[in-house]
């Protein structure tokens, strides 16, 4: 009974961020699957992208219908990551756990410090200084390293898309967490893809309650993001990332 009451709350919160600011679901679902649920770092990474997955796609369903959603600009962002996902996703069973760890740990705490700094960037609705051919490497690059994150790591990557998507894509912030999630999706299925092997380790029946309030989290999430500013929400889960990352990084080193 407990188990599944951690379960529900974690996905609650999972899916509050994901709602709310198009991504960090993961970052948050990896740790609390771990130490919470008590996966191995490596039936934690699938499980979220399990989780993240579904509750991606229940998101964009709900930012497409506010006309949120970039489908050209996020399809091309995305693919650029496929392959990248599906090799990291193959290449992170055979990664020992602690490394994992470690590795989730640092992109936390980065994440974190990128939604601190203060952004000048999120009014931009695209540069016309930049030539087109040297946006489209610099949005294949940018997709392609995203791809690689989530396939390695298990995570969706909207932490680290959105502001790609604002910078590199030229999006308005409520543009690009819609279309984040469009990117979110793609390139988790295509990780998880080529996880199938070791989808025999992952706990199933936490891992649905967990799904299921994450989804419900998700739907309140953006109603949340409707209420609050960006920066305070940023400010919020930003503080909560670096706790998580530092009390994971203590462990990989212990």
């Amino acid at each position: 009974m407990s188990a599944l009451l951690l379960a529900l709350g974690a996905g609650a919160v999972t899916g509050l961020a994901l709602g709310a600011l198009g991504g960090g679901g993961s970052v948050l679902a990896v740790p609390a699957l771990i130490y919470l649920l008590g996966f191995t770092p490596a039936a934690a990474t699938t499980a979220s992208l399990v989780v993240v997955t579904v509750t991606s796609a229940t998101a964009l369903v709900a930012h497409a219908r506010e006309g949120a959603v970039r489908w050209r600009a996020g399809a091309v962002f995305a693919a650029a990551g496929i392959v990248p996902a599906a090799v990291g996703g193959a290449i992170s069973r055979q990664l020992p756990s602690a490394l994992l760890t470690g590795a989730f740990a640092v992109l936390a705490a980065v994440a974190a410090l990128r939604m601190l700094r203060p952004s000048t960037t999120g009014s931009t609705t695209g540069s016309t200084a930049v030539p087109v051919a040297a946006r489209a490497s610099r949005v294949a690059g940018a997709g392609a390293g995203l791809g690689a994150v989530t396939g390695v790591l298990g995570v969706g990557g909207g932490f680290l898309a959105v502001p790609s998507l604002v910078n590199v894509v030229g999006l308005r912030m409520r543009a690009a967490i819609g279309t984040s999630l469009l990117v979110i999706t793609i390139n988790s299925l295509t990780a998880l893809a080529a996880r199938t092997g070791s989808a025999a380790d992952v706990d199933w029946s936490a891992v649905g309650p967990f799904a299921g309030a994450a989804i419900l989290g998700a739907w309140d999430g953006r109603r949340l993001a409707a209420r609050l500013s960006a920066g305070t929400l940023q400010r919020i889960f930003a503080y909560a990332l670096l706790a998580v990352a530092a009390f994971m990084l203590a462990d990989a080193i212990g």
